[in-house]
């Protein structure tokens, strides 16, 4: 099928983005004097500027250059140090960690043991109402001197030195919270990360200015600004008049109508976000296996990746991305195949199909649609209903497993590199956002999640693949590329998870 006619089964037509006929460079390449200011598009402003209070990537990548984290990923994706120099486990309960010397924030406050307790013992308290549930198994954590964290868990946790790469690894100043309070800081944030705060305008602009004094050395850029583009045409504008210099989060859409113009450089790199419909398969004709098993044959991701992707994308068998540990690549994704999918929906009691709602962010309308024109070529009739990123995100992690009705598009970042980041949140029965019963996924995501053996941990994923594949309480999709949009003044390469750690970036005068 043509690109043009996958499109209109999802009854859209790609949009024209406002774009000039010509585009212009707007700046002097990187044969230039380096260190100016960079200013970096993002689709949203943060949500909060305190660490702790906050569990979306949009928020965690501008927060990223402010604080740093116990670890942290590598250009090549690799966990390395970064607070903490080394980490070992001490028993099946206890992990240490050895941290760097040396290290103060922002305001002078020295980043030792005391401060990485407090960091974590702050998320743990229910006071705080933190999203971030990848700590879920740690208790405590004990100083066992200035320099030197005991991670006390209540079963053992083999990737937690992963899960302080990013949100649960954030540290940040007692003393200076305890002076600030909570309120103020999360309006002026002090860390110890690559840049200092500056000011924060919402929906209009953040900025921050180098720190000269960070432990991996000062970084390129003078000044950093952060600013909101949720439209992607305004944000191409931005980029075409050298309001901004690096425009993230592009749709494969966006990029297209961007390719060609000169001044501008278009990337896409490897990344492990990775998008799936949610089925609910506890009401209605989903709690058919039948009825699930045709809906993935009934989607075409080859088909949806070529055609409303660009090409941008892979192919996700069984949930767990390329790259990942736990990804099995013995695993093969769903034969598509219309006929399959109406005679299982026949066997199920729906020979002439069913009406159902497939509920997405408005970011992901194109794709949404584009599934939806798919499953009416087997009478799977799905209206699709849009919501903004804001009430789309707040109903996903509300009480309600129902609010977003029998299917939904979600993603995932994958962002500790592990299969367990995956599938943490949406399969065990007893977390927020599992739709599905099932006593041998539970017992497989304890295994995958608290075995010691790393072989153990293979074992138990490719057996739960395996059991997805069969029972199909999902429909996996892909992996979508990292696209970028740069002015040739800037430079910067983003680690696989798309986190932007822009301490790396280098920008033209």
């Amino acid at each position: 099928m043509s690109r043009r006619g996958a499109l209109r089964l999802g009854a859209l037509a790609a949009p024209a983005l406002a774009v000039p006929v010509a585009l212009t460079g707007c700046g002097a390449g990187t044969g230039g004097v380096r260190g100016g200011v960079l200013r970096v598009a993002q689709a949203e402003d943060p949500s909060t500027l305190d660490p702790h209070k906050q569990g979306d990537m949009i928020t965690m990548n501008v927060l990223i250059n402010i604080f740093d984290t116990l670890t942290a990923r590598d250009a090549r994706g690799r966990l390395a140090p970064r607070l903490a120099l080394s980490w070992s486990a001490r028993s099946r309960t206890t992990w240490r960690f050895k941290l760097r010397r040396g290290v103060r924030f922002h305001n002078g406050e020295p980043c030792d043991a005391a401060a990485v307790k407090f960091s974590i013992e702050r998320i743990l308290d229910p006071a705080t109402r933190s999203p971030i549930v990848e700590l879920r198994y740690v208790k405590r954590v004990s100083v066992v001197d200035a320099h030197t964290v005991d991670i006390h868990t209540s079963q053992h946790d083999p990737i937690l030195p992963a899960k302080l790469s990013l949100f649960g690894g954030v540290v940040v100043p007692p003393k200076h919270i305890a002076k600030a309070g909570d309120e103020d800081f999360a309006r002026h944030p002090v860390g110890t990360g690559p840049f200092r705060f500056t000011s924060w305008r919402r929906d209009r602009e953040l900025t921050m200015r180098r720190n000269t004094g960070h432990f991996h050395g000062t970084p390129d850029v003078e000044e950093l600004v952060f600013t909101p583009l949720p439209n992607p045409a305004s944000a191409l504008a931005a980029l075409q008049s050298g309001e901004v210099d690096l425009v993230t989060g592009l749709t494969p859409d966006a990029a297209r109508q961007l390719s060609g113009y000169g001044g501008v450089e278009l990337e896409n790199h490897p990344g492990t976000r990775t998008a799936y419909l949610n089925l609910d398969t506890q009401v209605g004709p989903l709690r058919d296996r039948r009825v699930r098993q045709a809906l993935n044959h009934a989607v075409d991701v080859p088909l949806l990746i070529d055609a409303v992707l660009d090409g941008k994308a892979r192919e996700v068998p069984a949930m767990i991305p390329h790259g990942t540990f736990g990804f099995d690549a013995s695993l093969r994704p769903y034969r598509r195949s219309l006929r399959t999918a109406r005679r299982l929906l026949a066997d199920a009691g729906h020979p002439d199909g069913f009406s159902t709602t497939l509920t997405a962010s408005n970011t992901d309308a194109q794709v949404a649609e584009a599934i939806s024109g798919l499953l009416a070529r087997v009478g799977i009739r799905a209206r699709v209903e849009l919501l903004d990123p804001g009430t789309f995100s707040s109903r996903l992690t509300s009480k309600n497993r129902h609010a977003l009705g029998p299917l939904y598009l979600a993603a995932s970042s994958v962002w500790t590199l592990d299969g367990s980041s995956m599938l943490q949140s949406i399969v065990r029965g007893d977390r927020r956002q599992s739709r599905w019963k099932s006593e041998r996924a539970d017992h497989l995501i304890d295994a995958e999640e608290l075995s010691v053996s790393p072989q153990e941990r293979t074992k138990a994923f490719s057996a739960l693949q395996q059991l997805m594949l069969d029972e199909a309480p999902f429909v996996p999709l892909y992996q979508q590329d990292i696209i970028l949009a740069r002015t040739t003044r800037a430079q910067w390469t983003p680690i696989v998870n798309g986190a932007l750690a822009m301490e790396s970036a280098e920008v033209s005068r």
